[in-house]
């Protein structure tokens, strides 16, 4: 058989393993699950030997489907901001911290503090959160100082299944950046902050580009995956970079938008563009700015946006099976666009961008008896359209101006959804068709280490969308009327959160 290129996507609960040809034809997908360990309220641990299980019984689903298949390169995509720790023997020290795990906010607090917000803004990009690599370190440092006294070497989730491929240290700047160690603009460690931190430089791996070979299949890795040894291994990138590369979101003139259990927009830009007030991430792409390439993106999140219409339906509606949301779709449909005057605010649990308010909370407002269940739905929807319109305010500050909107995740299968995006924000909406796209920008990847493909070239022919949805100019300009409503609903109510969140039931 031809030469085929092999994408592995290390996500937060399962390896997805995607083989396709050259020409971006996927011939074969499989993937398999890992649990997240939580021994304490707030943290999130994983083991690192699970994710090499999950990838080794991920590839017996690929043979199987494409069996004798030549494998030219491997790519990766992994979670972002997860920290592995090895020792003198390359050994695991303690199991993986991953990106959920909360327990160091003082940290986060420290290192703000210590470098000053808009100095590690302009550093990183980014403001540090919990989860993230350097507030974990930090916290093994102050809590664990024996074991980290122990450490050697510091990686990411998806640099160590590719230290498990090639016996290599290595990470790229997309990956890089989301630990909050990396100068953005150098594309490499920040000297101020591993001074700061206390972090030897030969404690974190070589920075090499995503599309490079870091290394070759070993001996060993090949006979437990049942491939030949030999094989190169790119660096890979972190999975939103990679989620971009699969979408075909690779200059300025497109935003990605992912409707998920959260919401994510992701818009490409050609340099180290900062929001001083911290309300979004300037990451690295998975691109080199050479040539004029987009080098890095900005990132708004919302945090309830798939999980606001599941709270509805588990919690509220008590609808259960894999048509409800067909239902709550159809009863929102038959409700005309602003539920009557109901607006939901979309904060179940606390928002990102552009608030960065982890005690907001969620209301309908304007509740009538005239209201039923399709206005709940509909004003769900809406509410979390405004949220994302309201993130992507931001980024339009910073200078985004996109065309067109890409829709990836479970809010790209919904026709409702697809139209309220394009009236919300007044963009044209493409629903991105093809499936696992962080898997497939890590194949590209592969193409990449491989000589056999340029990334951004890659990117723009693979992703397929469905038709174009276009936004009506009538309801574009009702619902800028409801989003005036929607932002000045939380400006009005942001003092009576907190206190909110902290009461406490009265006993009978």
């Amino acid at each position: 058989m031809s030469d085929h290129l092999l994408g592995i996507d290390l996500g937060t609960s399962s390896v997805k393993v995607l083989l396709a040809t050259v020409d971006g034809a996927v011939v074969a997908s499989a993937s398999a699950d890992y649990p997240i360990d939580q021994p304490q309220p707030g943290r999130a641990e994983q083991a690192p030997d699970a994710w090499w299980r999950a990838t080794v019984g991920a590839m017996s689903g690929i043979h199987s489907e494409a069996p004798g298949a030549r494998i030219a390169a491997i790519g990766l995509s992994g979670q972002m901001h997860g920290t592995v720790l090895l020792g003198l023997r390359r050994q695991l020290l303690a199991p993986a911290v991953i990106w959920p795990d909360r327990r160091s906010q003082s940290q986060v607090t420290e290192i703000t503090e210590m470098l000053g917000a808009q100095q590690l803004y302009a550093i990183t990009g980014s403001p540090v959160s919990t989860g993230f690599q350097a507030a974990t370190v930090r916290w093994f440092q102050e809590h664990a100082p024996d074991l980290w006294d122990q450490v050697v070497m510091i990686l990411l989730p998806k640099d160590y299944l590719r230290f498990r491929l090639t016996s290599e240290f290595a990470t790229d700047p997309s990956d890089a950046a989301g630990a909050l160690l990396l100068d953005e603009t150098r594309r490499d460690w920040s000297d101020v902050l591993l001074d700061a931190l206390g972090i030897r430089r030969d404690q974190l791996p070589p920075i090499l580009p995503s599309g490079a070979v870091a290394g070759t299949l070993t001996t060993a890795a090949a006979r437990e995956l049942g491939l030949p040894a030999g094989i190169p291994v790119a660096t890979g990138a972190a999975d939103t970079a990679c989620s971009a590369l699969g979408a075909g979101v690779v200059d300025r003139s497109r935003l990605l938008l992912t409707i998920s259990t959260g919401g994510q927009l992701v818009q490409p830009c050609h340099g180290v563009e900062v929001d001083t007030r911290g309300r979004i991430h300037t990451f690295c792409s998975a691109l080199t700015p050479a040539e004029g390439q987009a080098g890095w993106y900005q990132m708004g999140a919302i945090l309830s946006a798939g999980l606001s219409l599941r709270w509805l339906r588990d919690q509220v509606l008590g609808w259960q099976g894999r048509s409800a949301y067909e239902r709550m779709t159809a009863l929102a449909s038959e409700v005309a666009p602003g539920a009557d005057g109901l607006i939901f605010l979309p904060y179940l649990v606390g928002e990102r961008t552009p608030h960065m308010d982890s005690t907001a909370r969620g209301a309908f407002f304007g509740l009538t008896l005239a209201h039923g269940q399709g206005h709940l739905v509909r004003a769900v929807m809406e509410g979390v359209t405004f949220a994302a319109c309201d993130a992507y305010g931001v980024l339009c500050e910073l200078g985004a101006s996109s065309q067109e909107i890409v829709l990836a995740g479970g809010g790209a299968r919904s026709a409702l959804w697809q139209q309220l995006i394009a009236d919300v924000f007044g963009i044209a909406v493409a629903p991105l068709q093809t499936a696992e796209q962080s898997a497939l920008g890590a194949v590209i990847l592969a193409g990449a280490a491989a000589g056999m493909l340029e990334p951004a070239d890659a990117a723009r022919r693979w992703a397929h969308y469905g038709e174009a949805i276009l936004p009506d100019a009538q309801r574009h300009a009702f619902y800028g009327e409801r989003m005036a409503a929607f932002r000045a609903l939380y400006a009005r109510n942001r003092g009576h959160f907190e206190p909110a969140a902290k009461a406490q039931p009265v006993n009978a």
